[in-house]
């Protein structure tokens, strides 16, 4: 007969598994900024007939298509006659608004940014995503308002500015096409997540996530070559494109997307949080490394900041699991002790 403490072993190893996912996946996407980047100075080295073949418009549009070949293997069986029927108009209208946000606007947006910026301002910049997602949740979804999770957004928001505003030429950021792109990019992805909230709960996966794929990938083509001209795809498929894409396809794609869906699906709901807020001192950490991006003399102070931020939202999260716990508890209590009464 198995040991009763096995099973509780058992759940937590799963859970640490879980976990390790998680941050795997966080620092995977954190990363990818400096790829992409990194692979475009590739492209500028080894040029196909005096052009950079490994372009930001190409690494996006060939990433997206091959990302779908995990997608296929994992979401197939959710394309089910059924399934289909059962989505109504309003369900395919906010899965195409959701796809020309998720999948065209934003990453184009931030493609356009890295060409004007540096990764380490891109970062920064995308540090107006928490406050400002957790408050147009609570006034567009009538969510409840976190103001733990809220406050330390903010601080961490602070944080960033330090970091912006004690670099060179840090007062030029906001006219930067680079940064102002950034900015567009961080609301258009807020946007999108709260469409994606608001109105595809009852959307299988499946459906969502390649339907998203295909139609966002076709509607950022085509305004590249409405944009740009016929020939802006011309070396999408050159032997240095097909040599490189690999490095982002199976990095970023595959090994970030398969780690965070087992993360997510194994790792208490803290573990992931904890490894999420720990993305953006990451990348700029990253970036200085991969790329030699100098994130100036407001690194230490600014980030210093930033953790004070992540340690305000952490407290509240566990301030309030806590309290669910013993709310939990204490009505366990009260139903047993009735139970005992009519006994």
């Amino acid at each position: 007969m198995a040991d009763a403490s096995e099973a509780p072993r058992g759940k937590m190893s799963t859970v640490l598994f879980g976990a390790i996912l998680a941050w795997i996946a966080v620092m995977i996407y954190a990363s990818s900024n400096s790829i992409v980047t990194l692979l475009t100075q590739i492209g500028e080295v080894h040029q196909v007939m005096g052009r950079n073949a490994i372009t930001f418009c190409n690494l996006l549009a060939l990433g997206s298509l091959i990302s779908l070949i995990p997608m296929v293997i994992f979401f197939h069986k959710d394309w089910t006659r059924d399934n289909l029927r059962a989505l109504t108009i309003r369900d395919w209208s906010l899965l195409t608004v959701s796809a020309v946000l998720s999948s065209a606007v934003t990453p184009g947006l931030f493609f356009y940014a890295l060409e004007y910026t540096t990764v380490t301002n891109v970062v920064l910049i995308g540090r107006i995503d928490p406050p400002l997602f957790i408050l147009a949740a609570w006034f567009f979804l009538k969510e409840d308002l976190d103001p733990w999770a809220f406050t330390g957004g903010l601080v961490a928001l602070v944080g960033a500015a330090v970091i912006i505003l004690m670099k060179e030429g840090g007062a030029s950021l906001s006219v930067g096409k680079g940064e102002i792109a950034a900015f567009v990019a961080t609301l258009t992805f807020i946007t999108s997540t709260l469409v994606t909230r608001a109105g595809l709960k009852g959307v299988p996966l499946g459906i969502f996530s390649i339907y998203r794929t295909v139609l966002g990938t076709a509607i950022y083509a085509s305004i590249a070559l409405y944009l740009y001209g016929p020939d802006h795809f011309q070396d999408l498929l050159a032997p240095v494109v097909l040599k490189w894409i690999w490095v982002y396809a199976i990095i970023v794609i595959i090994i970030g997307q398969l780690a965070w869906n087992l993360g997510l699906k194994y790792a208490r709901s803290g573990d992931v949080a904890l490894a999420t807020s720990f993305s953006p001192l990451a990348a700029i950490t990253i970036a200085m490394v991969m790329l030699g991006e100098d994130p100036g003399k407001g690194l230490i102070p600014g980030g210093i900041i930033i953790l004070a931020g992540i340690a305000v939202a952490q407290y509240g999260r566990l301030h309030r699991e806590r309290a669910e716990r013993r709310a939990i508890e204490k009505s366990l209590e009260l139903e047993g002790s009735a139970n005992f009464k009519g006994v």
